[in-house]
């Protein structure tokens, strides 16, 4: 069975996508579409813009997930047994299934962007990466800790990423240290994505999903919050809610899905960082890009 995944914020790099739009017209008419959507050429800086550009909140976000959606929306062997996504990646994840529309899925990026960005200068927080513990001895040292600091993102086996208060993520990472991890690294990132901290932006993108239209998909999702295939329209929408205040379940749904029979992982999108998760969660799992 083959799953198709989607990747998170950090894929993007200069040029991205522009192969697509000058070699196929369905890329570029959806590419000129989501320039109308967001009132700015988004092409302009994802082609031609810098490394600095391109880390811009209202860039970031949109231009992975384009690059992500229009890649399957052209791909002739797109044809998914299950999906999944990373953060960001489960809104591509949403539209290259059916779940969303083109439109739909781009408006709720770009507004989930910019709440996420409002959260960040509401509440200065930040992230880190913890290599070579387990997971259970990250979360009691996040437990231990009187600063808001939690379990963020289950990458692979021996590398998961926590998120909190500036003082929270300090003070975790020298218990990693002193714990045994390989590494405690602090990540450049404006703000505790997937921690209590994004309570703000998570209020804003629950009004912008319940005004938003969800249909039934083509194959079914795991999703971050649960690591479990939905299917049920009201099941997406709750999780997705929950998504930006709850860690990502990367390891779980990678394990979830070869439970469920997946063998073949393939990414849709810049880069080949989630192949290389897949690799680390399951050696047999044959992985490709689309």
């Amino acid at each position: 069975m083959k799953a198709y995944v989607f990747p998170g914020q950090g894929a993007q790099f200069p040029g991205m996508a522009k192969d697509l739009y000058e070699s196929s017209e369905e890329a570029k008419r959806l590419l000129e579409k989501a320039n109308e959507i967001l009132g700015f050429r988004i092409t302009d800086i994802m082609f031609n813009g810098t490394d600095e550009e391109l880390k811009q909140t209202k860039v970031t976000q949109p231009a992975i997930f384009l690059h992500s959606v229009v890649l399957a929306k052209i791909s002739d062997s797109f044809k998914p047994d299950m999906v999944a996504g990373h953060s960001l990646g489960e809104f591509s994840a949403l539209v290259a299934s059916g779940v969303l529309s083109f439109e739909d899925g781009l408006k709720l990026v770009s507004q989930r962007a910019m709440a996420m960005q409002k959260a960040c200068e509401t509440n200065p927080s930040t992230m880190a990466a913890i290599l070579g513990l387990e997971d259970a001895v990250v979360e009691k040292i996040c437990n231990d800790i009187d600063e808001v600091v939690v379990a963020a993102n289950y990458n692979c086996p021996g590398q998961l990423v926590i998120s909190g208060s500036h003082k929270g993520i300090e003070l975790a990472c020298e218990a990693a240290k002193e714990a045994g991890a390989k590494r405690a690294l602090p990540l450049p990132v404006g703000g505790a994505f997937h921690s209590p901290l994004m309570e703000p932006a998570r209020e804003e993108l629950e009004k912008a999903i319940d005004s938003t239209v969800f249909n039934k998909g083509i194959c079914p999702i795991y999703q971050n919050v649960t690591a479990k295939a939905s299917t049920d329209i009201d099941e997406i929408k709750e999780n997705l809610k929950i998504q930006l205040t709850a860690p990502v379940r990367w390891t779980q749904s990678v394990q979830a899905m070869v439970a469920d029979g997946a063998t073949q992982f393939i990414e849709s999108g810049p880069g080949k960082v989630l192949q290389g998760l897949v690799k680390k969660i399951h050696r047999e799992a044959e992985v490709d890009s689309i």
